[in-house]
């Protein structure tokens, strides 16, 4: 059988390397914002996102990807006969499995495993590239599927962030809402919980808040060995190098 295809969304915010280096197809994510509509990663990239973000009035709202964009990537992957696996957003964050789902009927005869991460960002990319690595090493397709699921029983998000507003007006702050109109300075602690935003914890000031997420953190990992780790940020490189740094002695 032909080497295993892989693809994702742009929420996965895998490294551009690697998407190269494991020929991941990623679709991008639609946003609007002021009647303008933008691919995300290819119209707007997330500097500018927050660039913009700090200056505009007004908020973005978000559009699944498209049913076309799965049917344009599916294509020549299908032609060429190889097996696709797509990897992707939590159904109960975007409706994007739902595109992924009515572009795959497009294609009854060909091989297309659609795998509902239960996640986003690298807790998702973590699952893509675990796949992607065990493609390269030579396991079959039904190997490699299974692999991506067992991946996603093997990984998480914990959340830091200075305010619930922006979760909250996008639609997808989901049991986090409790914390809504908490006292000043309380710093939320998230978690992805099945697929859904779900409250921890809340911490006075931001040293506490990032000493507590670390402490989730080590238990969650619970002594595993071998892990892998990313932080991400929203313009906040800085403290994400930081926090990845104090992470990473531990």
């Amino acid at each position: 059988m032909a080497k295993t295809a892989f693809v994702t969304d742009s929420t996965a915010y895998i490294p551009a390397s690697q998407v190269k280096q494991f020929d991941i197809t990623v679709i991008p994510q639609v946003l609007i914002w002021d009647e303008e509509t933008l691919l995300d990663g290819i119209d707007i990239q997330p500097t500018a996102f927050y660039e913009r973000m700090r200056e505009s009035k007004t908020m973005p709202t978000t559009s699944q990807a498209t049913i076309g964009a799965f049917k344009e990537a599916f294509e020549p992957l299908v032609e060429a006969g190889r097996p696709i696996l797509a990897i992707l957003i939590s159904n109960k964050l975007s409706g994007t499995i739902q595109s992924a789902e009515q572009a795959k009927a497009e294609f009854p005869e060909a091989t297309i495993v659609i795998i509902d991460s239960e996640a986003a960002a690298m807790a998702m990319g973590f699952q893509v590239l675990a796949a992607a690595r065990a493609a390269r090493e030579g396991k079959s397709f039904e190997e490699v599927t299974e692999i991506a699921r067992q991946a996603k029983l093997q990984t998480g998000v914990v959340l830091l962030v200075d305010t619930l507003e922006y979760l909250h007006r996008g639609g997808r702050i989901g049991g986090a809402s409790r914390f809504l109109g908490t006292v000043l300075n309380l710093k939320p602690i998230l978690e992805l919980q099945d697929g859904v935003i779900e409250a921890v914890d809340r911490v006075r000031t931001r040293s506490k808040a990032q000493a507590r997420l670390l402490d989730i953190l080590e238990e969650r990992i619970d002594g595993r060995p071998n892990l892998r780790l990313a932080v991400l940020h929203a313009a906040a490189e800085q403290q994400a190098r930081e926090l990845l740094e104090v992470a990473a002695n531990r």
